[in-house]
C-alpha cells in the first residue's frame, strides 16, 4: 500500500511541475492527474483481491501439505534378539516389512541387559533422535525403559512411548510411558491353573528364579496361581533355575533344565504341569516332558514357535508368517510323539502380536484412526496380526489401592491345547473372581 502510494504522489508531482511549465495545457495536466488517481485506485483493488486469493489458496494447500508431512512420521520399535526373544523381532520385522523401512526403524537391546543398563537405556533413547520419529513400541519393556521414555519425554514429549510386556513395576513404568500392555498375568494365573485341573493335573511345577521374582507381574501371579490351586485341590511346587542373564548364559541355563525335568517328573510324576517364566528355558522342558511326561498348558508369553519348533526338530522356513500352518505342523508333531492332549500353546505368537499390534495401534492412534488409551482399539490393532483369534483383558488394578490404571491394560488369548483334534479351552469365557484381581 506504501508503495502505490509513492507512485501517487510521484505522478501527482510530475503533473503539477508540467502546469507550471506550461500554463496553456493545464486543463489536460488536470484530466492525467485525475486518470492517475483512478488507474491507482484499480491497481490498489486489483492488489487486494490478488492477495485474497493467494490466501485462499494456501488455506486450501495446507492440509496438503499437513498430511503430507504425517505421512513421513516414522515408528521405531526395540526388541530383545533371536536368541532370547524370537517372537518378539520376528514381529517387529514383520511390521517393517508392511510399511517399509524409510517408515519403521527397529532396535535390539543387549541380550545381557541386567549388566548393560546405560546400553540399554541409549538404545531406546537414541530412536528420539530422529525428527520425523513419533512413536516408539519396546518389547519386552525390560528394566531401563522407564528411564529411557523419561529421557525421550524431556526432549520430545511429542513422541508416543509404548511398553510391552514391562518388567517394571506397573505404577513406575505407567509413569514414564503413554500406554503400558502386558499379559494378562492376574487371570492367566488362575486360568491356567484350572486349565491344569481341568485335563487332570494334581501338580503344578513353577520355575523361575529370583529376578523375575522381584517383578510385581510375576510375583502376583504365582500367589494367585498358589490360591488357584489351593481352590482346586492341586500341589503347588516352586522350583529354581538359573538366570540366563547371569554368568551361566543361555546354554547353562538350559543344560540345567534338561538335566533337571527327568528328576521333577519321576519326583512329582506324570499328571504335573510345569510353567516358566523364561522364554530360553522353554525349549528343553518342552524337550523333556514330550519325553518323560508331563503336562505344559501355555508358555510364560504363549505361541508355537515358543520353543516348541527346538524341541521338536522343526523346520518352519516354509510355514514363516503363517501362524494356522505353523500351529498344524506343530500340533502334528506333538500327536505323533504322543503328547496328544498335554500341549499348549496360544494359536498366535503372543510376542510377535505385541511388536506388531502396538506398532499398528500407534500408526492408527497418529493417523487419526483410533483412541490411544482405547481397550477396543487395541484390540482392533491386535487382531491385523491374529485373525479369528479371541482376546479378553482389563485395566491393570493396583493391588494396593484397588485403583484402576487408565493407561495400563492386561490382555490375553485363549488357550489352544494340541491333539487330534486340537481344541480351544474357551478360557477367554471364563470369569475370573473379583478376589484374585487384588491377591499378592
Amino acid at each position: 500500500m506504501r508503495k502505490l502510494l509513492g507512485v501517487f504522489l510521484s505522478m501527482t508531482l510530475a503533473a503539477g511541475l508540467a502546469a507550471c511549465a506550461a500554463a496553456p495545457a493545464a486543463p489536460a495536466a488536470t484530466v492525467t492527474v485525475e486518470e492517475a488517481a483512478e488507474e491507482t485506485a484499480e491497481a490498489v483493488e486489483e492488489a487486494a483481491e490478488e492477495t485474497e486469493e493467494a490466501a485462499e489458496e494456501a488455506e486450501e494447500a495446507a492440509p496438503e501439505a499437513e498430511e503430507a508431512a504425517a505421512d513421513n512420521f516414522h515408528i521405531g520399535i526395540v526388541t530383545g534378539s533371536v536368541s532370547q526373544s524370537e517372537d518378539d523381532r520376528r514381529g517387529a520385522e514383520a511390521f517393517q516389512a508392511m510399511y517399509g523401512e524409510d517408515r519403521v526403524k527397529l532396535a535390539i537391546y543387549p541380550d545381557n541387559f541386567t549388566e548393560e543398563l546405560e546400553t540399554t537405556i541409549q538404545t531406546i533413547v537414541n530412536l528420539s533422535d530422529d525428527p520425523d520419529m513419533k512413536a516408539i513400541i519396546v518389547n519386552q519393556a525390560i528394566p531401563g525403559t522407564t528411564e529411557a521414555f523419561r529421557q525421550i519425554k524431556d526432549r520430545r514429549p511429542d513422541i508416543i512411548c509404548i511398553a510391552g510386556e514391562a518388567h517394571e513395576d506397573l505404577p513406575e513404568i505407567g509413569s514414564a510411558a503413554d500406554l503400558v500392555v502386558n499379559n494378562d498375568f492376574v487371570a492367566r494365573g488362575y486360568l491356567i491353573i484350572r486349565t491344569a485341573h481341568e485335563l487332570g493335573c494334581d501338580t503344578f511345577v513353577h520355575i523361575s528364579f529370583p529376578r523375575h521374582m522381584s517383578y510385581e507381574t510375576m510375583s502376583r501371579r504365582v500367589a494367585i496361581m498358589q490360591k488357584a490351586c489351593d481352590e482346586f485341590g492341586m500341589k503347588f511346587v516352586l522350583e529354581t533355575a538359573p538366570d540366563p542373564t547371569t554368568d551361566v548364559g543361555v546354554p547353562g541355563a538350559q543344560a540345567y533344565i534338561l538335566e533337571h525335568v527327568p528328576e521333577w517328573v519321576e519326583k512329582y510324576g506324570t499328571n504335573s504341569a510345569y510353567f516358566c517364566t523364561n522364554d530360553a528355558h522353554t525349549e528343553p522342558l518342552l524337550k523333556q516332558l514330550l519325553e518323560y511326561g508331563g503336562y505344559f498348558i501355555e508358555a510364560d508369553l504363549p505361541s508355537p514357535l515358543m520353543g516348541y519348533p527346538g524341541a521338536l526338530g522343526l523346520d518352519l522356513t516354509e510355514e514363516a508368517g503363517d501362524f494356522e500352518k505353523i500351529l498344524a505342523k506343530v500340533e502334528s508333531a506333538i500327536v505323533e510323539k504322543g503328547g496328544a492332549g498335554r500341549f499348549g500353546t496360544w494359536a498366535y505368537s503372543y510376542g510377535y502380536t505385541v511388536s506388531a499390534g502396538l506398532a499398528q495401534h500407534a500408526m492408527n492412534v497418529i493417523n487419526g484412526e483410533s483412541e490411544l488409551d482405547d481397550i477396543d482399539d487395541i484390540s482392533k490393532a491386535y487382531a491385523v496380526f491374529s485373525p479369528g483369534a479371541n482376546w479378553n483383558g482389563s485395566n491393570y488394578t493396583n493391588a494396593d489401592t484397588g485403583v484402576k490404571s487408565d493407561n495400563t491394560f492386561l490382555i490375553y488369548q485363549d488357550t489352544y491345547i494340541m491333539g487330534d483334534p486340537g481344541h480351544y479351552m474357551g478360557s477367554t469365557e471364563v470369569e475370573v473372581p473379583e478376589e484374585y484381581f487384588t491377591t499378592k
